[in-house]
């Protein structure tokens, strides 16, 4: 188990509002946003190994890499360690059967972002389908040798986020479509072996709570009450 409290670069994000769509279902919805705060990085190898003591993830190289190979739960488990590390209040909790569950959505520590502030985050204040040309601010199967890189080395988005688009996917809160697909989880961003029209800001794309791959990380927020 791991024993250091990683240091994760919080941005912060103002209030706002974000109109979300889904291209199977033809639906848009549009959803208000108090602010809140979200990691500048996807989390890394180096800070998911200080805090768990564990190193899931397919490439190696450099503890600077995204970790990746984590599923939606391993990124819960993260959130509320790391929370229990800095001695703020966890926002996750588990029910009798090991379900995740919001065990205090005021909590004033790490969790998730949901699917709306992920794309709120993203877009930044702009509205066309990436927040600056592809090559300058992503990784992606055009420009990445088919591998993730150290986040960072491409520009950010006007509000001071790397990587929102390309390099891995991440993880967000919401459940994807619980009528058709039950519990399976949202993915947002596209990863660095997707096509360009992956790496968009509306992208969706869904994956089961205990699915690990090599293109999948995620990145941490916090309400504004902590």
């Amino acid at each position: 188990m791991g024993t250091t409290t990683p240091y994760i670069d919080l941005v912060g994000i103002p209030s706002g509002q974000v109109t979300l769509s889904d291209r199977r279902t033809e639906r848009s919805w549009t959803v208000d946003l108090a602010p809140f705060r979200l990691g500048a990085l996807p989390v890394t190898q180096e800070q998911y190994a200080q805090l768990t003591g564990e190193r899931p993830s397919t490439a190696r190289g450099s503890d600077r890499l995204p970790v990746e190979t984590v599923s939606w739960q391993d990124a819960v488990v993260f959130c509320n360690s790391l929370s229990q590390h800095e001695e703020l209040t966890p926002v996750y909790g588990f029910d009798g059967q090991g379900e995740v569950v919001v065990a205090e959505p005021s909590a004033n520590g790490y969790r998730l972002p949901t699917e709306a502030e992920w794309e709120y985050a993203c877009r930044a204040g702009t509205d066309g389908p990436r927040y600056g040309p592809l090559d300058d601010i992503a990784w992606y199967r055009g420009n990445s040798g088919e591998r993730p890189h150290e986040p960072g080395g491409r520009l950010p988005n006007p509000w001071g986020l790397h990587d929102m688009l390309g390099n891995v996917w991440e993880w967000c809160w919401d459940l994807y479509d619980p009528e058709v697909y039950g519990t399976y989880r949202v993915l947002r961003g596209g990863g660095w072996f997707d096509e360009h029209w992956s790496c968009r800001a509306s992208v969706r794309r869904r994956s089961h709570p205990t699915f690990r791959v090599d293109d999948v990380g995620f990145r941490v927020a916090r309400s504004m009450t902590g």
